[in-house]
């Protein structure tokens, strides 16, 4: 049994005629083809155990981030008024 390396292939092509390596750059595009395809799909059990690991930090982090939204709106507001 011949053991599949690329030298192994590159001695082979070598070898082929134009007919022969015009299939075999068919047979190359086809893959690459195929490969856009055939991406494994996301596993939707997955996102939903990292959505519940990650949510109560994600609130904490959203109550911080319009603690201090609030505030700079207040300093903001406080700026304006003492300019008219």
């Amino acid at each position: 049994m011949t053991v599949i390396t690329k030298e192994y292939l590159k001695q082979e092509l070598d070898q082929f005629n134009d007919q022969q390596l015009k299939q075999v750059a068919d047979f190359i595009a086809f893959i690459k083809f195929q490969t856009r395809f055939s991406q494994p799909t996301a596993d939707i059990s997955q996102f939903a155990n990292l959505y519940q690991e990650f949510a109560q930090e994600d609130r904490e982090l959203a109550e911080v981030g319009i603690s201090e939204y609030a505030e700079l709106l207040n300093s903001e507001d406080k700026n304006e008024s003492g300019s008219w």
